[in-house]
């Protein structure tokens, strides 16, 4: 059987995802850190938090089509939580290496100060938010199979 990207399929994945790794977040002032990611997007555009939230979940709806139409296809993987979670490491990667020193720079700080969010603890929390995001993606994603049935 062959299987192609369902376009439905990625946005529920993209939008449980996100879920599950903003609930994550939420988790984290009991190891003394603030991961309000909404907050920090709208607060960085100078916007309501409402927009924080449109654009946090836009995110996480471009990153699942990613994952389910390149990824998937580049790799030659199955989508399970394993090769999820090992996507979640490239949005990781790009946050912590671009996005935080690009907004940092943004807020008044330093490009490399915002490198790994400016802290270890930080980073590490956001790497295990990523790897939720993205096993939760593995999890959910499902493409569309495709009947190979010839006619005679």
């Amino acid at each position: 059987m062959k299987t192609q990207f369902s376009i439905i399929s990625a946005l529920i994945a993209g939008f449980i995802a996100t879920a599950a790794m903003t609930a994550f977040t939420y988790m984290a002032p009991l190891m003394g850190l603030e991961m309000n990611i909404p907050k920090m997007l709208a607060s960085t555009m100078g916007a309501p938090i409402v927009v924080g939230w449109l654009a946090h979940f836009m995110i996480g709806e471009v990153l699942a089509v990613g994952y389910s139409a390149l990824y998937l296809t580049i790799t030659n993987k199955n989508s399970d939580a394993r090769t999820g979670a090992i996507f979640g490491i490239i949005p990781w990667l790009i946050a912590q290496l671009i996005v935080m020193p690009m907004m940092t720079t943004m807020t008044g700080g330093g490009f490399l100060s915002g490198i790994f969010s400016g802290s270890f603890m930080m980073a590490v929390a956001s790497l295990a938010g990523h790897l939720i995001y993205g096993a939760v993606l593995g999890i959910i994603y499902k493409p569309q199979i495709v009947s190979s049935s010839v006619n005679v």
